[in-house]
């Protein structure tokens, strides 16, 4: 999505300038033709040499370094001028210095020169100590900043370089590159795809009032919608109920029960290119919905469960030659033998399993630590990261599939 793109990194004086080098490296190999400029805090840890060999590009640190002549130390003779018209200027770290200078206006060095310079999309990625992050100065440099058109990725919160813990740390880099890509704006590499999806828990009535389901939020599911629409495919989204609003672009079918949305999906099925069954299916429904509520009686009180069908198994007994099936598996043990074996049964194309009690990959969460399985035997292991990031990786894979 970033090839060819020119993004100038600006790198501060914060103990997280480490990690800019690794958002450097991320950003060439995807493509980008990345830029940096070091601010003289940032030269104290660490060294511009690191990021001209991550970059192929000189690093500049100097606002006139270029006065004496074309091109200057190395250089444009503008610097300010010649890297602020960049496709994206990303600064991280961001400290809470240049975010005051930012704010103001003020340009006294090459960076925060390129800043106000900067006719395009800006991102400012927050690094610093808790209680300087929640001063109420830095709160409404951010706050001004947005204001002007900026953009700001939170930091992330948990324990800091300084033995404090709180807000402050800077997100990691692959999530930057992420918002990076968001900001530029997908490649319409799907465009004239149809990309069916489903998503949310199934609900299975019991009696008017109550229903069996489980935990699922439908965040994954959505976001693959969001994602598959947002880079040009025609989507449908058949989805259980939710408290997410409808990503925009993408035709939603609302159901209820696995059965609801088994039709829905058989509905769909023959014209799609690609479909990605996100959601939780339940497994079991009552054998019989009482027509009025049951009431309270008795110390216990026994359902009879009976089988729902499973929809990403017919779908997988039904898949065309080119067609891509993607499945979901969520499990609490047994990982890859658990996965491995859905994907034989159910005849998918690849499965994305995750392991439900890891922090930060279960249900409700904004973000998720998956493995790709593929029928090759391949399993690659992804970092934990935003579901909106997720969707994408998960994305390039099915499209890698259809060749």
């Amino acid at each position: 999505m970033l090839k060819g793109k020119l993004i100038t990194l600006g790198v501060t004086g914060s103990i997280a300038a480490y990690k800019a080098a690794e958002l450097a490296s991320l950003l060439s190999k995807a493509g980008a033709d990345v830029h940096v400029i070091m601010t003289a805090g940032a030269q104290k840890f660490v060294a511009p040499a690191t990021f001209a060999a991550l970059t192929g590009n000189p690093v500049q640190t100097d606002l006139f370094a270029g006065t004496d002549g074309p091109g200057g130390a190395g250089g444009p003779l503008l610097p300010h001028i010649e890297l602020a018209k960049a496709d994206l200027l990303v600064v991280a770290p961001a400290t809470a210095n240049i975010l005051a200078k930012a704010a103001h206006g003020l340009a006294d060095d090459l960076l925060s020169a390129a800043i106000l310079a900067a006719p395009g999309p800006v991102l400012f990625c927050p690094a610093m100590n808790v209680h300087m992050y929640r001063n109420p100065a830095t709160q409404a440099n951010l706050a001004a900043l947005k204001k002007y058109g900026r953009h700001v990725l939170e930091p992330g919160k948990g324990r800091l370089a300084c033995g404090e813990t709180g807000e402050g740390r800077l997100p990691e880099p692959p999530e930057i590159v992420a918002e990076i890509a968001r900001l530029l704006g997908p490649a319409k590499d799907l465009q004239g795809l149809f990309v069916l999806v489903t998503a949310g828990g199934t609900r299975e009535p019991l009696d008017p009032v109550r229903f069996l389901s489980n935990r699922s939020s439908g965040k994954m599911g959505y976001a693959l919608a969001a994602a598959a629409a947002a880079r040009g495919a025609d989507v449908t989204l058949v989805t259980a109920p939710t408290a997410l609003p409808v990503p925009a672009g993408v035709k939603a079918v609302l159901v209820e029960t696995a059965q609801q949305m088994l039709e829905a999906v058989r509905e769909h099925f023959p014209r799609a290119d690609v479909v990605i069954k996100a959601a939780a299916v339940a497994d079991y429904r009552p054998a019989r919905a009482a027509e009025q509520k049951i009431k309270k009686e008795g110390e216990t009180l026994v359902i009879e469960l009976v089988k729902n069908p499973d929809i990403l198994a017919e779908l997988g007994r039904h898949k065309k030659p080119g067609q891509v099936l993607v499945g979901f598996a969520a499990e609490t043990e047994n990982l890859l033998a658990n996965a491995r074996r859905k994907l034989e049964e159910k005849n998918v194309d690849l499965l994305v399993a995750n392991d439900v009690t890891r922090p930060g990959a279960g249900f409700g969460a904004d973000t998720n630590l998956v493995k790709l399985i593929y029928r090759d035997g391949r399993v690659v292991d992804l970092p934990l990261m935003k579901k909106t990031e997720l969707a994408h990786r998960i994305l390039d894979a099915a499209h890698a599939l259809r060749g």
